[in-house]
């Protein structure tokens, strides 16, 4: 069989949201990160990392200090936080039923007969189950495996909390 190169299925914000989210998660418990911090550690430019980090503080997930010692942190801590979290409020509440199938996303010319359908379906509730499993700890476990694997020559399959692999 052969492997299909994988594209991420979630736009670019939504990515930078997980990682300035992660990083936080990495300095959780040692007091608020600067922006900047955070831009340079997860390659994520500066003006863009603004804006994604006062939509998230809408979340009620980070919050942010003003100040020469201010910065954001996480207000829960990272094994309380799901990717589902993250991803579903960067998404905001869908505005009209979306078609998982059609290039038309509204008002789909296809309606019910559409042989697509299922397919997408059902590859969009296996989505939504990895998010909704993987919390932001288990990204920093995997991420420390792998820091690890580096100095180490062993071969684990990164796993999340529930243990299925990654």
């Amino acid at each position: 069989m052969r492997t299909m190169p994988l594209t991420p299925i979630t736009p670019r914000k939504n990515q930078y949201a997980l990682r300035a989210v992660f990083e936080l998660a990495k300095h959780c418990g040692k007091g608020p990160i600067k922006i900047s911090d955070i831009a340079d550690a997860q390659s994520i430019p500066l003006r863009f990392l603004e804006v994604i980090l006062n939509q998230l503080k809408g979340s009620g997930l980070i919050a942010a200090k003003r100040g020469f010692y201010g910065g954001y942190y996480l207000t829960r801590s990272p094994d309380r936080i799901t990717v589902a979290n993250i991803i579903s409020f960067m998404l905001g509440p869908p505005k009209q039923p979306l078609c998982a199938a059609c290039v038309a996303k509204v008002k789909c010319p296809h309606g019910n007969r559409c042989a697509f359908s299922a397919m997408w379906n059902r590859v969009n509730r296996a989505v939504l189950q990895v998010y909704n499993e993987t919390t932001i700890q288990d990204l920093l476990d995997n991420d420390r495996q792998l820091r690890s694997k580096k100095r180490s020559s062993s071969k684990r399959p990164l796993k999340t909390r529930q243990g299925r692999s990654l």
